[in-house]
């Protein structure tokens, strides 16, 4: 069982999630009817993520190094590659993970994912419920 998250476990993340997301960006499209009812905001997220997991692909250190520089680069490949609103709102959950994952500690992994969501808030000017902010 992994104790402490390392930058192997950030780049299993990244792949995993590229994968469920591509597996399952129809239903979360069919999902996407508010605020504005367009069906993309899994296509969004998923091509967020491709961009997030290539960043790090391309310049992670090959000995590993700390999950904060590993989930530094998923963030700006996030950012640089972001889709729509969902894939901005994506691009800053990571930014908020990356400044406090720390350690990669429990208490660290869990810190930085409350700064994630809060950072992903403050990235949307009028946030409501009901949108990807609801499971952030």
């Amino acid at each position: 069982m992994l104790e402490v998250l390392d930058a192997v476990a950030v780049r299993r993340f990244a792949e995993r999630a590229v994968v469920a997301l591509g597996r399952h960006r129809v239903e979360i499209d069919q999902l996407n009817v508010y605020p504005v009812p367009d069906g993309d905001t899994g296509t969004n997220m998923h091509l967020t993520m491709v961009a997030a997991r290539d960043e790090l692909a391309v310049h992670a250190d090959p000995a590993g190094g700390p999950p904060g520089d590993a989930v530094g680069l998923l963030a700006r490949g996030a950012l640089m590659g972001a889709r729509g609103n969902s894939g901005v709102i994506l691009a800053q959950l990571l930014r908020g993970v990356a400044d406090l994952i720390g350690d990669g500690s429990a208490a660290a992994v869990a810190a930085s994912l409350a700064e994630g969501a809060k950072a992903a808030r403050a990235a949307v000017a009028r946030p409501v419920e009901g949108t990807i902010l609801s499971v952030a």
